[in-house]
């Protein structure tokens, strides 16, 4: 088998076998295909495709390119949840101790933020001692006894993906469907759960932009979830503006801690009771209804707040027992903006408010720039919301006055009111499960 071969015949728009793929694979890993014939290979697939075999056989061999976590030690139904990426995402942190709490176990490997987007690693790693690094065997038992623990990504899982993705990102293969179906879905399967939520994100701070194109990545998911024996379900969600109110890392684990006692902003825990309510139907069945009521219980009764401090406090975290938050830095400028103008908030793009907080120091342009655990933003308003002159419309958390400053000019474009209501997008926009 020569790998010039396998690049004419993808070039000339014919399916290659599971042999061919797993030699592909295989030998770009172990440094056998050199990166310029691996390149070719990368732009046919971006001209001609991959079927649905082809993309499946691919997620395999990448999922199975290092380290594949076996939960079948694990007496109960293993799940996990991913998210594309957004601003103002933090569902994971509530979600995961929710399923904890309804007899799910969750094994969660996540990852950092890059850009304009958040990484749920970092948010933990906003609470003081937490460690998001954990050998397999107290990550293991963490979760056997607590059914929940979240930590930072193995560096030998997929390492498949992780030297693929170095490559497309230079080589203008990135923007390929099946190629971002199969780099998502390769560390979901490496990371062992039997029933994966897939939340594909859609709007102005997404990857996907738009409904049509977040479709086809949600529908080529759970196609590889479905061929690989996994139960899989992808809810495509709103992001043309951020979720819920706080962006910044330890400002997000504080509002998600007000979700887990039963308050914090409406669209975030609609969002996050909505994907709870969906694994415990990949896991039961039943209606939507019933696993909401279920999962809204959870909720109420406090139950999900106490896996979740359990996780924090089994992980190293510090949390007083009689402390509503665990022990995190704040911010040493707070500076509210108020309204100059009455009327209905026309726009709050969430690309350009993650990208404020990023410039605060909450994000990374790079991946190897350092974060601010402190700053960010947290928004009074939302589009749509009917405003007054001397309304809060949002607080800057900042390290010094000058980005403080900074902020609060950019933050000034985009106060702009109309003097008409609109009305707001659903948060939750389609689904897509192996059924249709």
């Amino acid at each position: 088998m020569r790998m010039v071969d396998l690049i004419e015949k993808k070039k000339n728009s014919e399916a290659l076998s599971e042999a061919e793929i797993s030699f592909i694979v295989e030998g770009f890993t172990h440094g056998t295909i050199p990166d310029y014939q691996m390149a070719a290979w990368l732009m046919a697939v971006c001209f001609a495709g991959m079927n649905e075999d082809e993309t499946a056989w691919l997620t395999h061999e990448m999922a199975h390119s290092g380290d594949v976590l076996d939960l079948s030690m694990i007496s109960g139904p293993t799940v996990d949840k991913h998210s594309t990426g957004g601003v103002g995402d933090k569902t994971t942190l509530i979600v995961a101790p929710l399923a904890a709490a309804l007899g799910m176990y969750v094994a969660k490997m996540s990852g950092r933020g890059l850009s304009h987007t958040g990484g749920t690693i970092d948010k933990l790693e906003s609470i003081q001692a937490f460690e998001t690094e954990r050998t397999r065997d107290a990550f293991m038992e963490q979760v056997s006894t607590h059914g929940v623990a979240v930590v930072g990504q193995s560096e030998g899982l997929a390492p498949a993906d992780k030297k693929m993705y170095a490559l497309r990102d230079v080589t203008g293969t990135v923007a390929s469907l099946p190629l971002i179906a199969s780099s998502i879905m390769s560390k979901k399967i490496a990371s062992g759960a039997r029933h994966i939520v897939l939340d594909v994100k859609v709007g102005d701070g997404a990857f996907m932009n738009t409904l049509d194109d977040a479709r086809a990545l949600a529908k080529a998911m759970v196609e590889i979830g479905a061929k690989l024996g996994r139960s899989v379900c992808a809810v495509l969600s709103d992001m043309d503006q951020p979720l819920g109110r706080a962006i910044g890392n330890a400002l997000e684990v504080r509002e998600s801690i007000d979700v887990l006692r039963g308050g914090g902003p409406a669209d975030l825990r609609d969002l996050s009771v909505y994907l709870t309510a969906k694994l415990v139907q990949l896991v039961e069945g039943g209606t939507l209804d019933d696993a909401t009521k279920r999962v809204s219980h959870a909720l109420a009764t406090g139950a999900a707040l106490k896996k979740f401090k359990e996780m924090v406090i089994s992980q190293g975290g510090v949390w007083g027992d009689d402390e509503i938050y665990p022990e995190m830095h704040a911010a040493p400028v707070v500076r509210t903006i108020t309204m100059s103008s009455a009327g209905y908030l026309s726009s709050i793009p969430a690309r350009a408010l993650g990208t404020i907080a990023m410039q605060l120091g909450a994000g990374r342009e790079e991946k190897t720039s350092s974060i601010d655990h402190r700053v960010g933003l947290i928004l009074f308003k939302k589009a749509g919301d009917e405003v007054r002159v001397g309304d809060e419309f949002a607080e800057i958390h900042a390290a010094t006055e000058e980005d403080a400053d900074r902020a609060a000019l950019q933050l000034a474009v985009w106060m702009k009111t109309s003097s008409h209501a609109f009305a707001k997008r659903p948060l939750i926009l389609d689904e897509i499960n192996a059924f249709g």
